[in-house]
């Protein structure tokens, strides 16, 4: 949609639509070279060694159309990469004064932002903290850990320089999680990763399992990738030392996910819904895409200039997209006890055959299910203190629940067996 049609945009308020769209403003482009990118190369390279960026009049179009589209009253702008402060400090300080001019009366608009933080200052800093930012911060541990696998295009480590932007982060108080892919390098250390990210004051920590598809691997994925097994061990060691002493101290994304199901609540990831397709890409052309994951020529859906990000999330081709999810689910998912907690995970890992022969078994079900089921006592615990009417919401629920657990001596509720690895 060209910037001369914005008027046209209008939300339809008897409609109800969750989404999250993913906006690239550099698209793949990025001052790093981490073996595990699974952006790089998504769209066409740079020119003369600067990135291709959004320009202004896209700018205007995504930040109006998200506004029409959005139903909720608060409206969510996520923008990512590739590296996406790579756009600039004044790129974002267009779209805070786009947005400030473009929003409606009552309704609220909010930014996240997710970068590897090496380009971060104090003029960073500020911006972001006044524009009242939440950010995304990839940092996968200690350095010895996070150097092996995110390093500059050179060759040289990055770990000290992500620190220092999430040093600069915490100093001006921006909200801030980070985001720990697990490698075959660190996941066979919970206990550091986790103690590292407490020893720098880390309120918000999401762990991301690096899975990458290799049909000439022995295992069917890289070296690199975490094993099923050693993931939902790095989950367990993590959890019992959060549930021993970190609950209302610290939060952890999956943690919290696996919670929700006490609560009757949907989650917020869209690997873990049941339907998917929630979290849609808009390319730094206005190119539509139906996942961060599924970026390829032949599943781009349009082009924002052209059609409406509504139109584009109501579309039959991405609606059918998110529900394929549940559609191709395996028998023996539809029957696990910890369904409502997993849902089949994301469907890009889901390339493994089930032993019943049925295609579609996601290659870290294992260590999910054990995860979960390792963790379902303590959610139960939590549903029934929500039952009783725990008068202080979901989060006391959640830290009296688990002072019971503390109380037996173990991070499990009392008269329940261990599961033991």
């Amino acid at each position: 949609m060209l910037p001369e049609k914005l008027a046209n945009c209008r939300r339809d308020p008897d409609l109800s639509r969750d989404f999250q769209v993913f906006v690239k403003p550099a698209g793949p482009a990025c001052n790093l070279g981490c073996i595990y990118c699974y952006y790089s190369g998504k769209a066409a390279p740079p020119q003369n060694g600067a990135p291709l960026l959004m320009d202004d009049g896209l700018l205007e179009a995504i930040i109006v159309q998200q506004i029409a589209a959005s139903t909720d009253e608060i409206i969510r702008f996520s923008w990512h990469g590739g590296e996406p402060t790579l756009a600039g400090l004044d790129f974002y300080r267009r779209a805070i004064d786009l947005q400030r001019r473009h929003k409606p009366a009552g309704r609220i608009i909010r930014n996240g932002l997710q970068t590897n933080g090496v380009l971060l200052d104090d003029s960073w800093g500020r911006f972001l903290a006044e524009a009242e930012f939440s950010i995304g911060l990839s940092l996968d541990g200690p350095a010895g850990f996070h150097d092996r696998l995110r390093r500059f295009r050179d060759g040289r480590p990055t770990h000290d320089r992500a620190l220092r932007g999430f040093e600069i982060l915490k100093r001006h108080g921006v909200a801030t999680d980070i985001l720990c892919v697990v490698h075959a390098d660190n996941a066979g250390h919970p206990s550091d990763v986790y103690g590292f990210f407490k020893s720098i004051g880390a309120a918000f920590i999401s762990f991301l399992p690096l899975v990458e598809r290799r049909a000439d691997a022995a295992r069917g994925v890289s070296p690199e990738s975490v094993s099923a097994a050693v993931w939902g061990s790095f989950l367990r060691a993590v959890f019992d030392e959060w549930l021993a002493g970190d609950i209302g101290r610290i939060k952890v994304q999956i943690f919290e996910e696996a919670a929700r199901t006490a609560f009757g609540q949907e989650h917020s990831l869209c690997l873990f819904r049941p339907v998917c397709g929630g979290s849609p890409v808009v390319e730094r052309n206005g190119d539509f895409y139906p996942c961060d994951h599924f970026v390829r020529p032949e599943l781009r859906l349009g082009n924002i200039r052209e059609t409406s990000l509504a139109d584009l999330i109501d579309s039959p081709a991405q609606q059918s997209f998110g529900l394929a999810k549940a559609g191709t689910l395996p028998r023996i998912c539809r029957a696990c006890p910890v369904l409502a907690m997993c849902n089949g995970e994301c469907p890009k890992n889901r390339f493994l055959m089930s032993s019943e022969g049925e295609a579609g078994l996601n290659y870290l079900c294992a260590g999910y299910k054990d995860f979960f089921s390792h963790c379902r006592p303590f959610v139960e615990a939590v549903a029934s203190e929500w039952r009783r009417g725990n008068p202080q919401g979901p989060a006391s629920a959640l830290e009296s629940a688990g002072r019971a657990s503390a109380k037996s001596g173990s991070p499990r509720i009392p008269g329940r067996r261990n599961k033991k690895s």
